[in-house]
């Protein structure tokens, strides 16, 4: 089993990084080369500006190289929750903002012809307990009358006609939602990006940002520096560089992937006839697809603990145990792949875009990355241009969280807490 991510091992990686230092000055400068800064780049770019990327490590090789592989409409949130938390007018602008996510994406990958293998094919919110399923359809009939006619119950009669195994309850069907190969994508849209004109430099963190007087920004990496007139925060969780003020509005929290060996057509057939996106009601539950040549994809938070090679070992332990709970007909089964990557959590799993003190961001996409981080990109570009409406996101407050300064000492307790959550509700 290789402790590495399938996406990033199955995939042609971005060749075209710009070389020499990092200097002179841009219109925009990104921070962060994942979907996000991406995705911005490739539309800023296309806008005539001079755009600069400057990325710690490799492009797409962070969280956007790390995920589950779904492109998911529909928020984590039951409907009717966040219906009477934020207003009915702001709930069902926030849900079409994720349908529009989605819709985004494909629109890139047919413009920009990336082969990323994009199809859509539904997401099954899975009840892991018959009382989350009476939530769920609690829920069901303001959702399908106010946002998505195109939602549907399955009861757990007909749980096995998406899923083959005796754990669900029902579940609630979005047919919206739709998956693609990470890897591919994320080269595709770094090639998009720099054909446009953008220049992206990788192996370049920022380590100090400065602006005086309302004048230019100042941004120094290792490789030199540069002026921007703009920039836009597209860094995640990164827990590294001159970020404070979004660290402490953001909690990075571990989640964990294994990849079967390839399953016979019978094996998968029998595990998820329909191949749709899943994923389970838990707090410390568990997403899962089909690849495109016929793996099983089984992710989840696993442990409450960061990725490194023995963390992820010991987390695909955890994995391989549920899966075998969930589909005792693939035990015996190998496993090929297994990685670790960080999640940017907002304390409300909401994303957050705006703009602080002169700096442009988008980040905190709370397990709705591969989507949101798309379309944000694309939309901060045109606030960034003056249409202050394109931002789905603006109004919303982000305070920080409570004793939370950067380093998430506190998660074994919150990683308790949601066990306890899990065994009672």
């Amino acid at each position: 089993m290789q402790l590495a991510s399938y996406w990033l091992e199955t995939c042609q990686p971005f060749a075209g990084a710009a070389t020499g230092p990092v200097e002179g000055r841009a219109d925009v400068v990104v921070i962060g080369g994942g979907f996000t800064g991406l995705s911005a780049a490739l539309a800023l770019a296309r806008r005539g500006a001079s755009v600069v990327v400057l990325e710690a490590g490799p492009v797409a090789a962070g969280a956007s190289g790390r995920n589950g592989g779904h492109v998911n409409n529909g928020t984590s949130h039951d409907y009717a929750g966040l219906s009477a938390k934020l207003g009915a007018d702001h709930a069902r602008a926030l849900y079409r903002a994720f349908d529009d996510a989605v819709d985004t994406v494909e629109r890139i990958v047919r413009e920009e012809q990336i082969a990323c293998d994009f199809r859509r094919c539904g997401k099954i919110k899975l009840a892991a307990k018959s009382a989350h399923y009476e939530k769920i359809a609690r829920s069901f009939d303001l959702l399908h009358r106010d946002c998505d006619a195109e939602t549907d119950l399955i009861p757990r009669a007909r749980i096995r006609d998406e899923v083959g195994s005796d754990l669900f309850h029902g579940g609630l069907l979005y047919r919206k939602s739709a998956q693609m190969h990470m890897g591919r994508f994320g080269a595709g849209l770094a090639d998009a990006a720099a054909r446009a004109g953008a220049r992206l430099f990788e192996n370049a963190p920022v380590t100090a940002l400065t602006r005086r007087n309302g004048a230019a920004h100042r941004l120094t990496t290792p490789r030199g520096s540069i002026e921007a007139a703009q920039v836009l925060v597209a860094t995640g969780p990164s827990r590294e560089g001159p970020f404070a003020w979004f660290r402490r509005r953001i909690v990075p929290v571990g989640s964990f992937i294994v990849v079967t060996e390839k399953l016979t057509p019978a094996q998968r057939d029998s595990i998820m006839p329909t191949r749709r996106n899943a994923t389970t009601t838990r707090h410390i539950g568990n997403y899962f697809r089909i690849s495109p040549d016929d793996r099983l994809i089984w992710g989840g938070r696993a442990r409450f603990a960061m990725s490194s090679p023995t963390s992820d070992a010991k987390s695909g332990a955890v994995l391989r145990a549920q899966l075998d709970a969930a589909f005792p007909q693939l035990r015996g089964v190998g496993l090929d792949y297994c990685w670790g990557g960080i999640v940017d959590m907002t304390e409300d799993r909401l994303p957050r875009a705006g703009e602080h003190e002169g700096l442009f961001y988008a980040m905190g996409l709370s397990g709705h990355g591969a989507q949101m981080s798309v379309h944000l990109g694309q939309q901060m570009a045109k606030a960034m241009a003056g249409e202050q409406g394109a931002n789905p996101l603006r109004g919303l407050d982000w305070p920080p969280i409570a004793l939370n300064y950067g380093r998430p000492w506190f998660l074994p307790f919150v990683g308790a807490w949601y066990r306890l959550k899990d065994a009672l509700e």
